[in-house]
């Protein structure tokens, strides 16, 4: 077994430490007898991971980290679960030209195992350091699917599975028919439970690769053998009322799937690459209704002023960031507290993404001449008193939206900018009047998405000085003066309470636990930019100012931005 002060020499050498605290830490050891491991977490000098690297590298062994590693359901079953927990191993990967397999261990070193191993798969072992937590979650996560034997009877299978139609309400037992199918109900059933927003299905060279997108990133979660890729990908055709012989082209279905109590709706796109047709599906839950915006994430001074406008009978409020930041369900939020008996509210959107009771939902259809223009017009002599369009892309469609607005309806969009005060150059640049865009526009909001961090696994750090000073230059004036004020009452996120004995601003990360599948990060949170067309606002829009110009006089006027509020605000009693 190699020696901990050959690791801490490797810490040294790959510039994990310095060499001054390599000599103290050695000479501390030394007069004490404590462990170099026990100091090293103790103090916090060095991560879990920082130090397996290391320690593999001072035994000579390969590390591997399993978490997002995309691996084939074949090789799981060549070690039984049992096996694989009393020992803490996990076999990832194999190889048929050499007749091996690769093997994670907590202890590579155990020869009597790695021994036993061999006799027992008949393979040879190619042992691996890992993370024992690592190692748990992917036995936990990995023999939990049961993938293996679905794969291996569909590789006995024909490639294209049995064409028929499928009668609405018989979904289920088209599911569950046969092995290619048990293999599709297992990934959404697994996407379903896992907070998955999308299912990547890649063809590669060798194999088609299964991805995940949790929480906004993507994890690469199996690897599937590619002679099944065909019979899958004809399998979501099938479910998606697509044409399975169909694969130059590019092509769009859904289909909802139900489990338990959850039940999807399911958007699916099909792409022709080189290695064959990729799907992704993207997951819209039916189930659990609308979040409010105080779910969303929008707190204090922010969600007072957006309140404020949303109830004015007249005028434009405007959600504006990048795709995917959440824009079409804060609106969605906001229609679900606007939507009584007493007002008519349509929307024209692309698509629909969620039906809500009571609303007059339109999606455009621009092959049928059904565009956001068009439909706008239309939507003017329907009577409505609130009217949703889902995006403002060019002149036309401003222009109606600001007329809609100044003729006593009140009109919720979405633009595609970086921050609440590029609207205003955006919607001029659009050719929108300067004196109809001030008189028009109630208030913009900016919004991204952010990952929260994991309650179960998180664990305070301090900082180093660059980002303390980036914090505190953020904030300003926001900043906490007084080691007295909380900022986050204790949740994960951004801890701006500095600790009473070091006078140090203290912040939290997710160690990775089985809850969070070894991310750190478990669900997602909005921050928010809310800035009211004031007076002075107004008459900047009239003098063309800059979008910096407006923001400065909008934070003058109390206006907190995206930065500032995800440092100071976003982890504030959120669950």
């Amino acid at each position: 077994m190699v020696s901990a002060q050959k690791i801490l020499e490797t810490l040294v050498a790959q510039q994990v430490l310095d060499s001054k605290t390599g000599d103290e830490i050695r000479q501390h050891v030394l007069q004490t007898g404590q462990d170099i491991e026990e100091y090293l977490m103790s103090k916090r000098l060095v991560s879990e991971l920082q130090y397996a690297q290391a320690k593999a590298k001072a035994m000579n062994v390969p590390f591997v980290t399993l978490a997002g590693k995309g691996i084939s359901p074949e090789v799981v079953t060549f070690i039984p679960e049992p096996v694989a927990r009393r020992y803490t191993l996990f076999s990832f990967d194999h190889n048929p030209a050499t007749n091996s397999i690769s093997v994670a261990m907590a202890d590579p070193f155990d020869l009597q195992v790695i021994e036993f191993l061999e006799q027992k798969t008949g393979k040879r072992v190619i042992p691996y350091l890992a993370l024992k937590d690592d190692i748990d979650v992917v036995i936990d996560e990995r023999y939990a699917q049961s993938l293996g034997a679905e794969v291996s009877a569909a590789l006995k299978e024909t490639v294209t599975p049995e064409i028929r139609t499928i009668e609405a309400g018989h979904l289920g037992e088209i599911i569950r028919e046969a092995p290619i199918a048990k293999i599709v109900s297992t990934l959404l059933e697994f996407a379903t439970k896992n907070r998955v927003s999308d299912i990547h299905i890649e063809p590669q060279e060798g194999m088609t690769r299964v991805r995940y997108r949790i929480d906004g990133i993507l994890h690469e979660k199996l690897a599937l053998p590619k002679s099944v890729h065909s019979a899958v990908v004809s399998r979501i055709k099938i479910l998606s009322d697509m044409k399975i012989d169909e694969k130059r082209i590019p092509q769009d279905g859904r289909f909802n799937f139900r489990m338990g109590t959850e039940e999807v709706d399911l958007r699916v796109s099909t792409l022709p690459t080189v290695h064959g047709e990729k799907i992704v599906m993207r997951l819209l839950k039916k189930t659990g209704g609308i979040p409010t915006l105080n779910e969303l994430g929008l707190r204090g001074l922010a969600l007072n002023r957006l309140e404020e406008n949303i109830t004015r009978p007249h005028g434009i409020i405007l959600v504006t960031g990048p795709t995917g930041s959440g824009k079409t369900t804060t609106l969605y939020s906001v229609l679900s507290r606007l939507n009584t008996t007493k007002v008519n509210i349509v929307t024209l959107e692309d698509p629909v993404e969620y039906q809500i009771a009571g609303i007059n939902q339109v999606q455009i259809n621009p092959a049928a001449g059904l565009t956001f223009a068009n439909g706008l017009r239309a939507f003017l002599r329907q009577d409505p008193n609130i009217i949703l369009v889902g995006e403002v892309r060019d002149a036309e469609t401003s222009e109606l939206a600001i007329q809609a607005a100044l003729t006593g309806h009140l009109v919720f969009s979405t633009l595609h900018t970086n921050n609440a005060s590029g609207a205003l150059p955006r919607l001029l640049d659009m050719g929108a009047e300067p004196f109809l865009v001030a008189s028009a526009l109630n208030c913009v909001v900016a919004q991204r998405i952010v990952r929260k961090i994991c309650q179960f696994c998180k664990e305070d750090y301090v900082p180093v000085k660059e980002i303390v000073e980036d914090i505190k230059k953020v904030l300003g004036k926001l900043f906490p003066a007084s080691a007295e004020t909380p900022a986050t009452g204790g949740k994960p996120g951004v801890s701006l309470k500095p600790d009473v004995d070091s006078k140090q601003v203290k912040l939290f990360h997710g160690k990775g636990c089985p809850e969070c599948n070894s991310t750190g990060y478990q669900g997602r949170v909005g921050i928010f930019e809310v800035l009211p067309v004031s007076e002075k606002i107004s008459k900047m829009v009239l003098e063309h100012s800059s979008s910096a110009e407006v923001e400065k006089q909008a934070v003058e006027e109390g206006m907190i931005t995206l930065k500032q509020d995800g440092y100071k605000f976003k982890y504030q009693n959120l669950k």
